[in-house]
């Protein structure tokens, strides 16, 4: 198993940024893994992405240095065992709200006696020709993140922290706003306060503190100190830029009529 890049610049401390694959596109994937990204963020939770989606996609995005990572759309040993077998680098894992679930994330990651991950890594370690050296260097190398984006999670944020094994948190602000009663406006002032307190949490541990971040925010998440950061998606990125092609050609246009 190669060298996690994400892992050992969390470690020093670094930060990095990462980019959303939601369409079910080869193609999307591996003009992304091309762009500059240290990480790529495969979306099984909310995106129309299954197992075969996803090993598709790392296989495209192998020769890239991006470190690929899944969220799976649940707290489940058996989803986040696949997605790993397939070769997934790093696990999000979803809606995590106390120190046992954020145990059991863990566990589900890592092999016996750490963990309770099934042995039978398959395409991760070459289809049998690197078994063994997989299997030493997995647990090692795997990045555990757990989201956090509701109230509970908030008050159980020390907890969660404390767990070991656990290596970033990824801060869902959409989510978080509407546990706290305020759907679609992440940025009511209790929403900010609950994201100050997450990011306050952290100082004095080795976990590496995310958010879903975007363009617009990015410069304020990392002088919060916010690490590990998503910056944008692949549909964000298509939209966005034919939005701006359309505009200006319309804008061309009525300066010539």
């Amino acid at each position: 198993m190669r060298k996690n890049l994400v892992k050992e610049k969390l470690k020093r401390e670094e930060a990095v940024i990462g980019a959303a694959i939601t369409i079910p596109s080869p193609d999307i994937a591996e003009m992304l893994s091309n762009l500059g990204f240290d990480w790529l963020f495969i979306d099984m939770e909310h995106a129309p992405l299954d197992v075969k989606d996803v090993q598709l996609i790392l296989q495209v995005i192998e020769s890239s240095d991006v470190t690929p990572i899944v969220r799976v759309p649940w707290n489940d040993p058996v989803v986040i065992k696949r997605a790993l077998d397939v070769g997934a680098m790093g696990i999000i894992v979803p809606w995590v709200n106390s120190r046992e679930e954020a145990e059991m994330a863990v566990k589900a990651c890592k092999y016996p006696p750490k963990g309770i991950r099934g042995c039978g890594p398959r395409r991760a370690a070459k289809y049998g020709l690197e078994t063994l050296s997989y299997l030493k260097s997995a647990d090692e190398e795997i990045v555990v993140v757990v989201q956090i984006e509701t109230v509970k999670a908030v008050e159980s944020i020390k907890e969660i922290l404390s767990v070991d094994g656990v290596d970033a948190t990824f801060v869902g602000p959409m989510d978080l706003s509407a546990s706290l009663g305020h759907l679609g406006n992440p940025d009511h002032p209790e929403v900010k306060e609950a994201i100050r307190t997450i990011i306050k949490a952290h100082s004095g541990t080795k976990v590496a503190p995310g958010i879903a971040s975007s363009l617009g925010k990015v410069e304020e998440h990392l002088r919060m100190g916010f690490k590990f950061l998503n910056v944008t998606s692949d549909c964000d990125l298509i939209t966005r830029g034919g939005r701006e092609v359309v505009e200006y050609v319309k804008e061309v246009m009525s300066k010539l009529t």
